[in-house]
């Protein structure tokens, strides 16, 4: 399931306030600056901090 261009432009990291990758193939918006990644569920965004989970860079 894709994300509406939209939602992503606005979509903005929790910790950090900065922008998010979206990696579809994994259904995850990354923050490569913090290392961390939020999933999402059935087409939401679950941007909670205690819910992020660690993401190494440059792995797809």
């Amino acid at each position: 399931m894709s994300l509406d261009p939209k939602l992503l432009e606005v979509l903005a990291c929790p910790q950090d306030k900065g922008p998010l990758v979206y990696k579809e193939s994994e259904q995850l918006l990354v923050n490569e600056r913090l290392g961390v990644a939020y999933r999402i569920d059935d087409g939401i965004p679950v941007l909670l901090i205690d819910e992020a989970q660690p993401y190494a860079p440059g792995v797809d």
